[in-house]
Parts: structure tokens; sequence; C-alpha cells
């Protein structure tokens, strides 16, 4: 009998399964190719966690799985005797995530370990934040992020609020890949509140948090006068943001905040989009007929679990105009650094960190404001890691982060993108570029005329199933083995692969790289282009990124054409 055959007839007849998750899966018993996707490998507990698809079976997100990697975090915990620090827990709307979040509450509560629970839905970096004031020793956020609706995921961190990282990550997976079903303790909710284990938490940190928003704000006086003045559409996607952005933008003094009323309510079905993602522009689509009745200056969305924030402004003519990851978090870099200079608040070691796949008009900024920049992998835990080391060897003060993803940090106030705080930042800028005269989306054209127009793009091919996987691993490995020496009339000046940790010049010259591990491989161009290709850690995609700097807007999106053309046939 096939292996997948054989986890399947265990699961029907282990008594460690309930008789609910068996009459799931007596359901798909005709349907081989259903049978082998639920259990032709284990859901992985990766570097950040677990993701899935809801649904019995050991690749699938259910109590199991998540009591299984609890279990495990619960065992690290214990070996570090950190037990008494307790654990914070939050989730957003997605299905399943309340209950998932019990589980795990209740699962370390019956190891000995106190849990602080959120008692409804909240992002994801009020929990960064909520893990380091209350002095944690771990966190767990439920949530698949931008994901489709029949996916869950859940993601640890650890006592400084970032998303663990190296030797800690791969030590817990271990504890987790040693953990049976059978092994999995839980107690009932109402003796772990009565031992004084399962602690619920809202207001208050919800206070803090708001507070620690608004002591970031650089011009509050222009917000006064100009709140009144400017028009937001802001839409959360069903998702943990309405509440606290709807309630920062209200304290600080924005007086035309419409969100838009289809999507203001929490919903794990996500009824009104294909994709709850802000990086999609289909999400955009209620949101941008709000716009255009209110005659809206920007347009904001957040997604499910609130870290990640998508921009729409006004332009020319009253057409709005989509801002890609980058650029929004580059005229909010260019915003935060150019006040900070004007008030004498830039300090002499400032950091500027972003990813190796984002703008390259991040070290012109930099450059212009004696800030460090430092790039890391793709991920913003690596980001969390490099605040911790500021903070721990006084090296840098961290001034903003940033990946192409639609994600931003302002401060250190959490280690995670921070979709909330951005878009405070962002309607900040629209009241400040208002009082000067202009709009958001011409203070955009001033940074391109002043750095040089730089243009990304990112391209996806989506490869599902055991099949999927297998095709990633083998384009992976033909590009690592024959790396193109040119692209679309570019020079690769270096091949950089970060999971051989070999750099190669084109004239031969080879030297190490300096990130950590990870499967990706880089194409430093001439003419300050690049291009960079990896697997998705979250999802069956292999992912392409690309980068160019023209000397207008048509020769930028001409080049970055080319090089996209080009990436997609060496994948062929």
């Amino acid at each position: 009998m096939k292996e997948y055959l054989e986890k399947y007839q265990e699961w029907l007849n282990s008594p460690v399964f309930d008789e609910n998750t068996k009459k799931e899966l007596e359901s798909i018993k005709d349907n081989e190719k259903e049978i082998e996707d639920r259990f032709y490998k284990e859901l992985e507990f990766g570097t950040a966690g677990l993701r899935g698809v809801i649904g019995a079976g050991l690749n699938r997100m259910n109590k199991y799985t998540v009591g299984r990697a609890t279990q495990g975090l619960a065992n690290f915990i214990l070996k570090e005797g950190t037990n008494d620090k307790g654990v914070a827990i939050a989730f957003d709307s997605r299905h399943k995530s309340k209950e998932f979040a019990e589980e795990t509450a209740l699962c370390l509560n019956a190891n000995g370990i106190k849990t602080y629970v959120f008692e409804s839905l909240r992002p994801v970096p009020e929990l960064s934040f909520t893990v380091r004031e209350l002095k944690c020793t771990a966190g767990i956020m439920i949530t698949a992020s931008h994901n489709p609706p029949e996916y869950n995921g859940y993601k640890v961190y650890w006592d400084d609020g970032a998303q663990i990282v190296p030797p800690k990550d791969k030590e817990i997976i271990n504890e987790v890949n040693n953990t049976e079903f059978s092994h999995i303790k839980t107690m009932e909710k109402s003796v772990a509140v009565e031992k004084g284990l399962y602690i619920q938490i809202g207001k208050e940190i919800d206070d803090k948090f708001n507070d620690t928003l608004k002591s970031l704000v650089l011009n509050p006086e222009i917000i006064k006068e100009y709140g009144d003045k400017i028009k937001i559409v802001y839409t959360p996607l069903h998702g943990a943001g309405n509440i606290p952005v709807q309630r920062i933008l209200k304290e600080l003094g924005f007086k035309n905040v419409y969100v838009v009323p289809e999507q203001e309510m929490p919903d794990g079905d996500f009824p009104t989009v294909s994709y709850p993602n802000p990086e999609d522009k289909n999400a955009f689509k209620l949101a941008l007929e709000l716009a255009k009745k209110v005659d809206a200056d920007v347009v904001l969305a957040t997604d499910p679990d609130s870290d990640r924030l998508g921009v729409y402004s006004k332009g020319e003519n009253g057409e709005y105009i989509f801002y890609t990851g980058n650029m929004s978090a580059l005229l909010i870099a260019e915003y935060e650094f150019s006040q900070k200079k004007e008030k004498g608040m830039l300090p002499s070691n400032g950091a500027f960190v972003t990813t190796i796949v984002s703008s390259n008009m991040a070290k012109a900024i930099a450059k212009e404001y004696n800030l460090k920049i430092f790039e890391t992998l793709t991920g913003f835990k690596w980001m969390g890691e490099k605040i911790r080391e500021f903070e721990e060897n006084g090296s840098y003060k961290f001034q903003f982060g940033f990946e192409e993803s639609y994600g931003c940090l302002l401060s250190p106030h959490a280690r995670d993108k921070d979709g909330v705080s951005a878009v405070m930042a962002i309607c900040e800028a629209t009241a400040y570029y208002k009082s000067k005269g202009y709009t958001l989306w011409e203070q955009m054209l001033n940074i391109y005329k002043k750095y040089g127009f730089y243009k990304e793009g990112q391209i996806s091919i989506v490869l599902k199933g055991v099949d999927g996987a297998e095709q990633i691993k083998a384009k992976m490995e033909r590009i690592r083995k024959n790396p193109p020496t040119s692209l679309a009339g570019f020079d690769v000046l270096e091949v950089r692969d970060y999971q051989e940790h070999i750099v190669i010049k084109a004239n031969g010259e080879k030297g190490k790289t300096d990130l950590p591990t990870s499967n990706v491989i880089y194409f430093d161009l001439n003419d300050n282009a690049w291009a960079c290709v990896r697997p998705s850690g979250t999802e069956p995609k292999i992912k392409f990124y690309m980068g160019v700097r023209g000397t207008s807007m048509q020769d930028t999106e001409e080049k970055l054409n080319k090089i996209t053309e080009a990436m997609k046939k060496i994948v062929e």
C-alpha cells in the first residue's frame, strides 16, 4: 500500500482522532488524489510556524497539527526554563482562528505555561507589541495573512516580539518533529482560568499600543489643521485592522474617514474579494468605487492580519494611481527621514533596513540622510533579528524597515510589519503635503525626480501539489547549475546563491554570501538593474523579482518589461 494511503488508514483507525475528523476523512475515501494531497507529507512546521489549507489530515491545518506544534513549542519553553513568563496569543478573522487560538492556549496551560489571550481579533503588530509589553517568553499569531480563505496559519514569535530565527527556530522544529499526536496535552478552559493559567487580555493593551503609535506622529499640529481637509477611504478587507485603524485616525484628528461598508465586518469567507491581499488591485474594487463617490485623496487597504498596507492616491485628472509596496514604503521613509532631519531627530548612527528583493532606491535615500543601509533575506523576521542585534550591541538605532511585499515598520515598538502605523503615516504625509500645496502622487513624482526613476516587478508561477513541488525544485536546480550570463541585454555582474553561500562574479572570481541559508538566487546586473528567483515559503509558487533604474517612467517600464520576459524564459 502507498505510504499516504497507510497514513490515511492510521487516522481513520486511531483512537487519537475524534469522530468529526474521521467523518470528514470517510467522505473522501473514493478520491485518491485528495487523500494523497492530505497525507503525502506532514504540514511542515517551518521557520515561521505553520500555514496550510484547513481540514483533516497530516498536510492540513487542524486541531491536531496545531496541537502538535504547540506541544513541541511547550517542550522547548520548558527546556529553556522560561515557562513562568507566559505566552501571548492573538488571532485574525479567518475560519477556525479563534478555535485554534483557544486550543493553543489550553495545550500550553496543560504544560503549566501561562497564556495571555486576546478576547477578539487583533492585528499582527499588536501581538508583536504585546510580547514585549508583557515580557512574555513567546507569542503566537493564528493567521494565514493574505492567503485565500481556505487557509489558516500559526506564526511563532520569541521574547523580542520578532518571529523566531536561527538557532531557536531549528530547535523548536526538532521538538515539534519529535512530538506524537498522542503526546498533545490539553485541559478544560474553566480549570485553566481558575488556576490563573488562561488570562484574557484586551482594552489595556489596546490603549498602550494606540498611545505608542500616536507618539510616533511627527507633525500633529498639521493633522489638526488639515485633518478635515483630506478624505480617506479605508478597507480592512474583512480583517483585524478595522477597529485599531479607525481609532488611531479618529484620535489624531482625521475627520473624513470612509470605511468600505461591505468589507468592514470580520468574515473568514472574504466574500467581496477573490483574494484578500492589498497587493492585488482587484481587492480595491469596492474601495475605489467609494473613493470616486466621495472624491477621496487616498485609498488604503490592510490585509486580514493588518500587517500589510496597500495604497492608491488621486493623480492627475482625478484618476487613482496604484502604489507598489516599494513605492508606498519609500514615500513613507522619505517623509519620516526628511521631517526627522528638519527637527534634528535623526541620529548619527541611524539604520535603514530592507531586503535583497526590495527597491534599490532605498540605498539612494539612505545616502541622502546619512543612514546605514542593511539588507536582509526576504521576510520581516530577519529585520526583527537586526533590531535585536542593534539593541544588544548598541551599534545602530533602527529608523525604518520595509520589504517589497507591502510591509513596513516605523519604529521598534513592534518587530513585524505594522499596517496600522503605516496607515497613520500615509495619512499624516497626505496632510503634510496638502499643507504644502501638493498631492501624495505629486510627492511621489518629486521623489523620482530627486533619486531617479526606480521600478520593480514580481511574477509568480503557481505549481500545486506533489508534482508542483517537484517542478519548483527542478526549476531552481536548473537555474542554479546554469545561471545566465546576460538578461535582456543586461550583463550579469554577479550571481549570489544564498543556498550554496556562493558569489560568482562575471570574471569567474568567487566569494561567499553573508546572509543565512535560503533557497534564493540573485542576479546583480549592470545599469542599477537586478533580478532574483526563489520558491515561496508559504504558497506553492516560484517567485521572480526584478528591479531597474531609468531616466523616465517610460524608460523604466521598457527596461523592466525586457527583464521580466527574460526571467520567464529561464524557467521554461
